[in-house]
Formats: C-alpha cells, sequence, structure tokens
C-alpha cells in the first residue's frame, strides 16, 4: 500500500503539470479565434464602408443628373399642372439620392459660400459687410455622396466692395 500511496503523491503534480499544458494550449487556440473573429469583423466593416461610399456612386450621380433635368423641366413647365408633376417626380428622385447615400446641396440666399461644396458662377457686389461671401441665388445644386462633394453646387456669391 505504500506503492499507491506514493503515486497519489506524484500523481496530483504530473495532473497539475498536465493542466496547466491544457491551458496554455487553450489560451492560444482562443487567441487565434479572437485575431480571427476581430479580422472578420474588420473585414466586414471595411466591406460596408465601401459599399456606403461608393458601390452606388454611378447609380447616385445619375440619379442627381435625372433630379436636375426634372428640376429644370419643373422651372419651364408651361402650365402648374405640369410644375407640380415635374416637381413631385423631383421630390421622388431625391429620396432615391438619399436612400442612396447622396446629399442635395441647395444653398439658401445669405448662407455662407462653403468653397468644398460650392462653386462661385458669377460675383455680385454688396455694400453690407456682413453680406460678404454669402450666396446670393443657387444656380444649379449640387451633390456630396458620404461626406464628399461629386458636384459642388454653382452659386452667386456676393462680395464686399468698400465705397
Amino acid at each position: 500500500m505504500t506503492e499507491p500511496a506514493a503515486r497519489s503523491i506524484e500523481d496530483p503534480k504530473t495532473t497539475i503539470d498536465q493542466l496547466a499544458e491544457r491551458i496554455e494550449d487553450l489560451s492560444r487556440v482562443i487567441a487565434r479565434q479572437a485575431a480571427t473573429i476581430e479580422r472578420m469583423v474588420d473585414t466586414a466593416k471595411a466591406r460596408a464602408d465601401r459599399d456606403r461610399a461608393g458601390a452606388d456612386l454611378p447609380l447616385v450621380v445619375e440619379l442627381f443628373a435625372l433630379y436636375a433635368d426634372t428640376a429644370a423641366c419643373a422651372a419651364t413647365a408651361q402650365s402648374p399642372r405640369e410644375r407640380d408633376a415635374f416637381d413631385a417626380m423631383a421630390t421622388r428622385v431625391e429620396r432615391l439620392i438619399v436612400g442612396r447615400g447622396g446629399s442635395l446641396v441647395t444653398p439658401r440666399p445669405n448662407s455662407p459660400f462653403d468653397a468644398l461644396t460650392m462653386e462661385a458662377s458669377d460675383v455680385t457686389p454688396t455694400d453690407d459687410p456682413a453680406a460678404d461671401r454669402t450666396v446670393d441665388g443657387l444656380i444649379q445644386p449640387g451633390l456630396t455622396v458620404s461626406g464628399r462633394s461629386i458636384r459642388p453646387a454653382t452659386v452667386v456669391v456676393r462680395r464686399y466692395v468698400e465705397r
């Protein structure tokens, strides 16, 4: 019986060593799995960002052209009924643009001129220093997609002229 008692004393140490090895092995496996999951998540996020940023860009640009055409038709319509129909169509196209990640740039008069999203087609003088570099009028709307200017809005800008 002394032999089994001696074996039971050695067995716990061997068992603990084996458990420690298994724990180390499992730790390595879990670390590899965590790294793989992180890579998969990063790849999915990158794909989603790419999809949002540019996958629909050609479609949004074409929708913007359609919007510009319908807005021009509405502005030159011969009757209120035609104007209303073209306005309704332009509104629907605008919703499609927004639904695909685009945004129309339609600055109103007196809004500050933003060189990132607007292009000054003409300059009109003003004697009001507070109106310097503000929009006097919109000639054509612009388009941004995911915060990036695709087509700048064409505007008339006020410029202060001291008299």
